[in-house]
C-alpha cells in the first residue's frame, strides 16, 4: 500500500472519530444487600425492578456501567445491622428501614407511632414521603445519623392484623396471649393483657409451632407465603393499618461521587421500584386471602366497639417515639403532624388524634 493510501485511510478514521465522540465508559462496583430473603416483595423488586431500571437508565447515555454484587437473605448483611454495613462500606445500596434499626433510622418508624391508621399502603407511603420531604431537616438529620442518602423508593406493608392459635374478637380474649412482632408494633398491645415477644418472619413459624408464642402481629401478603396459617390459623382483623417500612438508600460516600445523570437514574429506579412493589402487593392480597381460607385458615372479625375501646385506652403511642426521635435531634412531632395532615387531606381521619393530646 502506498503512502498516499495510508494517509487517506488515517484521514478517514480521523473524520469518523470527529463525527462520533469517543469516551471511556466508567464502571462502578456496587454491593446491594438485605437481611430479608427474596420471598419478600421489597427484596424481590430490588432484584427484578430497581437494579434493571438503574442499568437501563444508565445505558441511555452509556457513560456509566455498574458491576453489581447482590446478596439477600443475610448472606452479606444480617437483619438489623444494615446501618453499620453502610457505614463500614460493606454495602453501598440497600433499604433504609427503621423497624430493625430504630436507634439510627427510627424516624422512618413514624407510622408505627400512629397505629389504627388507613389500610391503603400506597396512600400511606405517599403521605410519609411527602411529610419527610417537606419537613425541614428531617431527611438531612437521617443522612447525618446514618451516612446514607434516602433516594425514594418508599414502600408500606398491607394492613397489619393478628394471626393466632385461637380466635380474638374482643380485648378480653387477648389476655395472656403471647404474640411475636417487631419492636415498634409490640407497643400496640399495651393495656390488652397480651404479651409481646420480639421476633420476625425469619422465626415466626417455628416459634409459634413450638409454643414460644401463640401468634404474630403481621400482614396478609407475608403471613400466607410463610404458611403461618398452618400454625396460627385465625386471622384476627384488628386493622392496625398499613405501615410504611422505609425506602431505598445509597451510601453518601458513593452518592457524592455520582454525576447528576447517575443520581437521576437511581431516583428513577426508586420510583419504578415503588410502583412495581405496590402493583404486585395489591394483586397478591386477594389471592393470599383466598389461599388462607382454602388452606383452613379463618378470617375473624374483631368487634368494632372493642377496637374503639382499645384505641381510646392505648397509652399514647406517639409520646415515647417523639421523645426518642427529638433526643436524636429529629423534627419528630412536625413529621407526624405533616403525615396526619396529608392523610386528612386525602380523606382519612384518625379515630383518635394522638397529637392533639
Amino acid at each position: 500500500m502506498n503512502r498516499n493510501a495510508l494517509l487517506g485511510g488515517a484521514a478517514a478514521i480521523a473524520v469518523a472519530w470527529g463525527a462520533t465522540p469517543v469516551f471511556a465508559q466508567e464502571t462502578i462496583n456496587l454491593t446491594v444487600a438485605t437481611g430479608h430473603p427474596e420471598v419478600f416483595l421489597w427484596v424481590k423488586h430490588i432484584k427484578e425492578t430497581f437494579i434493571p431500571t438503574v442499568d437501563a437508565e444508565l445505558a441511555k447515555s452509556g457513560e456509566v456501567k455498574i458491576n453489581w454484587t447482590q446478596g439477600y437473605g443475610g448472606t452479606i448483611v444480617k437483619l438489623g445491622s444494615e446501618v453499620e454495613a453502610f457505614q463500614q462500606g460493606i454495602i453501598d445500596v440497600g433499604q433504609m428501614s427503621g423497624v430493625f434499626n430504630p436507634a439510627t433510622m427510627g424516624l422512618l418508624n413514624l407510622t408505627y407511632a400512629m397505629p389504627f391508621g388507613p389500610a391503603d399502603a400506597r396512600g400511606v407511603t405517599a403521605a410519609v414521603e411527602a411529610a419527610l420531604t417537606e419537613t425541614e431537616g428531617a431527611l438531612a438529620k437521617l443522612e447525618e445519623a446514618t451516612g446514607v442518602v434516602y433516594i425514594g423508593g418508599g414502600i408500606a406493608i398491607d394492613d397489619y392484623n393478628i394471626a393466632s392459635t385461637r380466635e380474638l374478637t374482643k380485648v378480653a380474649d387477648m389476655n395472656g396471649v403471647k404474640l411475636g412482632g417487631a419492636g415498634p408494633n409490640l407497643a400496640w398491645l399495651a393495656g390488652t393483657g397480651a404479651v409481646g415477644v420480639q421476633g420476625s418472619y425469619v422465626s415466626f413459624y417455628n416459634d409459634i409451632k413450638t409454643g414460644v408464642y401463640d401468634g404474630n402481629i403481621g400482614w396478609m401478603t407475608a403471613n400466607v407465603p410463610a404458611k403461618l396459617y398452618e400454625v396460627a390459623p385465625n386471622w384476627n382483623l384488628t386493622h392496625f393499618g398499613a405501615m410504611y417500612i422505609g425506602g431505598m438508600g445509597v451510601s453518601k460516600m458513593q452518592w457524592d461521587t455520582f454525576s447528576d445523570g447517575t443520581k437521576a437514574a437511581f431516583r428513577t429506579a426508586a420510583a419504578a421500584y415503588t410502583k412495581a412493589y405496590f402493583d404486585e402487593q395489591e394483586a397478591r392480597y386477594e389471592a393470599a386471602k383466598k389461599t388462607l381460607v382454602e388452606a383452613g385458615g379463618k378470617l375473624v372479625e374483631f368487634d368494632p366497639a372493642e377496637r374503639t375501646a382499645w384505641i381510646k385506652a392505648l397509652p399514647n403511642p406517639t409520646a415515647a417515639w417523639i421523645k426518642a426521635a427529638e433526643a436524636r435531634g429529629e423534627p419528630a412531632k412536625a413529621v407526624l403532624e405533616a403525615y396526619r395532615d396529608k392523610l386528612k387531606a386525602a380523606g382519612f381521619t384518625y379515630e383518635r388524634d394522638y397529637l392533639a393530646e
